[in-house]
């Protein structure tokens, strides 16, 4: 009865009594008992309507119980179930009252709050929102040239003469006085044991993104400092953009009825964000990471967000995360469902800057020791793939080599500012082979790399008169 509630108040589902775990036929003792007293069964205890059948299998009877979904909520002994995932669950406190709002057709955001006026609202989030929305494009200055009463009307975040929790959420400067998890913890850590310092954002969370990330870049993560000329340029580990987006998944997303804040672990090694998520009925981290729709936990405080222009309304935000660290160099975050917990975890290596450049000390020893470990072996690799069988001819590998450089020479001299990597496709060798080779005649003093590091390339040296 308890896994037919759970059918009923999730997405229906099929009981089959006489077949073991595999679905192999074992058969079923008073089959036609059965069926007579299950229908009535269900009805008396539940209140709904089964269909109930009984089949045959090499002789064998089994009974087939169909559940359909129901609107309204279905209890068993005052008691309410869900089946989620390959579990059945007894739904109390605050997961009883998400289910019997989304019953209604109501979200946990979409709730009216008594008591509360415009007027208890400084203007900050107001503004904010203004000029993100206009800068963004969403919305025009005439949508937004309006009273803030009528700009709450407008996202959908009043109910009559009432404000939406979602309003509270993203307008109010203390909205810990409602709902004592809306602010963000960031802590840094040597080990999870070990906590060396902390912070807590509070406020409107429409302003959380902004003063996490800049709170996280000033403050916590240790920069790379380069320079492309005179310009100076701080390189994290993490991009900026990835990080962000996973911030505002989890501050859009979350479960603000758990009364737990957002928690953000930063390591030497790895940034860690927690946070409670609930997600969408019979949806695992797969259907998470896979394309998929947008289907917000808390549509009205998305919305809001949306038309801020600080999220799309596409259901992209993990893909987007992929696809600026795969922009950026970095490493793919790697995301997990624990509970109650959706867990975001961004890791790096301290010996490797992101953007696909080291410590610029660190990568010439390294690259020297390596380079001249494997010239030997390169060298023949290269013969090989060319077809010559003459490794052990000193001579016949000079003069190839030679070639090499000749042509590299022409590939330079009618394409200056060319890269190390175009010029690997046309001399069909591996990039590392290649870079041997510009260094020789970089010593040789017939060539030179100019520009930034990234986007220079070689010319001619050419000799004065």
């Amino acid at each position: 009865m308890k896994w037919l509630c759970g059918f009923a108040n999730a997405n229906g589902g099929v009981l089959y009594i006489g077949k073991n775990d595999n679905g192999e036929t074992i058969g079923v003792k008073d089959a036609e008992t059965l069926l007579e007293e299950l229908p009535n069964k269900i009805r008396n205890t539940m209140g709904m309507v089964a269909g109930v059948s009984l089949h045959l299998d090499n002789d064998k009877e089994f009974i087939e119980v169909i559940i359909t979904p129901y609107p309204s909520p279905i209890s068993y002994h005052g008691k309410y179930y869900l089946r989620s995932g390959a579990t059945n669950q007894e739904l109390t406190g605050n997961a009883l009252d998400e289910f019997m709002l989304r019953k209604q057709g109501r979200t946990w955001d979409s709730v009216p709050v008594p008591y509360l006026k415009v007027d208890d609202f400084d203007r900050d989030a107001f503004r904010l929102f203004r000029e993100k929305a206009i800068s963004s494009g969403r919305l025009t200055k005439e949508d937004v040239n309006i009273s803030d009463a009528e700009l709450l009307e407008s996202l959908s975040l009043t109910e009559n003469d009432y404000l939406k929790r979602a309003a509270i959420l993203t307008f109010h400067q203390r909205p810990t006085k409602w709902f004592l998890g809306a602010y963000v913890k960031i802590g840094y850590f040597r080990t999870n044991a070990d906590l060396v310092y902390q912070d807590e954002i509070t406020g409107s969370i429409l302003a959380m993104p902004d003063k996490v990330i800049d709170l996280i870049y000033t403050k916590y993560l240790k920069g790379y400092i380069r320079y492309e000329g005179l310009q100076r340029i701080d390189e994290y580990p993490v991009p900026k953009g990835a990080l962000k987006e996973a911030v505002l998944n989890a501050i859009v997303h979350r479960d603000y009825s758990t009364g737990i804040p957002i928690q953000i672990k930063i390591f030497d090694d790895k940034i860690v964000v927690y946070n409670d998520g609930i997600l969408p009925d019979n949806w695992d981290i797969n259907d998470l990471l896979n394309a998929h729709r947008s289907r917000p936990h808390n549509p009205f405080i998305a919305n809001t967000f949306f038309r801020s222009g600080q999220i799309e309304a596409w259901g992209r935000g993990i893909e987007r995360i992929k696809e600026e660290c795969i922009r950026f160099g970095a490493e793919e975050p790697v995301f997990k469902s624990k509970g109650c917990d959706v867990v975001t975890t961004f890791q790096w290596d301290n010996n490797v800057i992101v953007n696909g450049t080291k410590n610029d000390i660190v990568n010439d020893i390294v690259n020297d020791i390596v380079n001249e470990k494997n010239d030997i072996i390169n060298e023949e690799n290269d013969i090989i793939k060319d077809g010559n069988d003459i490794i052990k001819d000193g001579n016949d590998i000079i003069s190839k080599k030679d070639m090499i450089l000749d042509a590299v020479l022409q590939i330079i001299t009618k394409n200056e500012n060319i890269s190390a990597d175009e010029i690997a496709k046309q001399i069909d060798k591996s990039l590392s082979t290649t870079m041997r080779h510009l260094k020789t005649l970089k010593k040789e003093k017939k060539i030179e790399f100019f520009g930034a590091r990234k986007k220079g390339g070689y010319r001619i040296i050419k000799k004065s008169s």
